[in-house]
């Protein structure tokens, strides 16, 4: 698998039909019996949070409780695509409950743009939100039980292959290796010993962050302090093939929920 080639400066790949993504993405959610919610709206876009229960549980305990968000950032296409492909496969484990939400910013979509219609990179805006779909996504996740673990899908047009943040405050079991071991037959793995300025080993870096020591936090982090204290943001290389980093960011979720 070679690099395209393509990204200088930013991304100039692939793009997608998000009207069209969304569409499909509600059509396989209701196949399979989830509930659909749209906590956003603006113009003829909506934002949609699917929610499928377990399908059984072991003496009334579920085993973990899922969050899965996608398409952040407008030049990140492989994302909404992911949960697509996820939605579609239907092969979730029976006793997980699962909370899904396919795009956050499908207006950037339109335009190709990391930042939303107004400039605004809404993957740091969650501790001051300022976009109106920041704060609807934050009223969303307000009223939502806490998760056991999150799983945010994302791109990087720089990067030299698949790689992952993990967020594992508590020292739980691990779900990196895993992911990385289920992504390297697919996608090439970044062994860069610096990633975005953070070190990093074989593809995984363990930021270490004061959430109150930063002005602009991520969902990431906002899920961290409030809602799970597991969670992963998953990188798929932007300059490869399209097909690969979706399943890419496929192979890493379904690796992670099976453990």
């Amino acid at each position: 698998m070679q690099k395209l080639g393509k990204n200088h400066g930013g991304y100039f790949g692939e793009t997608i039909d998000i009207h069209a993504v969304l569409r499909d993405c509600e059509v396989a959610a209701q196949a399979y019996g989830w509930t659909t919610e749209v906590f956003h709206e603006a113009g003829d876009f909506k934002w949609f949070a699917f929610h499928r229960s377990p399908l059984s549980t072991l003496n009334s305990q579920l085993s973990t409780r899922l969050y899965i968000s996608a398409g952040i950032h407008g030049d990140e296409p492989a994302a909404p695509l992911a949960a697509l492909k996820l939605l579609q496969q239907n092969q979730w484990p029976d006793d997980a409950e699962i909370f899904l939400l396919p795009c956050l910013n499908p207006i950037g979509y339109t335009r190709n743009s990391r930042e939303n219609e107004d400039g605004i990179d809404l993957n740091r805006d969650y501790r001051h939100p300022q976009a109106a779909c920041t704060r609807a996504h934050l009223a969303w996740l307000k009223r939502q039980p806490k998760f056991d673990l999150y799983l945010c899908l994302h791109e990087d047009w720089e990067a030299h292959g698949f790689y992952l943040y993990e967020q594992n405050p508590d020292g739980k079991n691990s779900r990196a290796q895993p992911m990385i071991d289920a992504v390297r037959n697919l996608c090439p793995i970044d062994h860069s010993e610096i990633i975005e300025g953070r070190e990093a080993h074989g593809g995984i870096i363990h930021p270490n962050i004061v959430p109150a020591e930063r002005p602009q936090w991520p969902e990431a982090v906002w899920l961290l302090v409030q809602k799970a204290r597991q969670g992963y943001t998953l990188e798929a290389p932007s300059d490869f093939e399209l097909p690969i980093r979706v399943n890419a960011l496929v192979a890493a979720v379904n690796a992670a929920i099976r453990l």
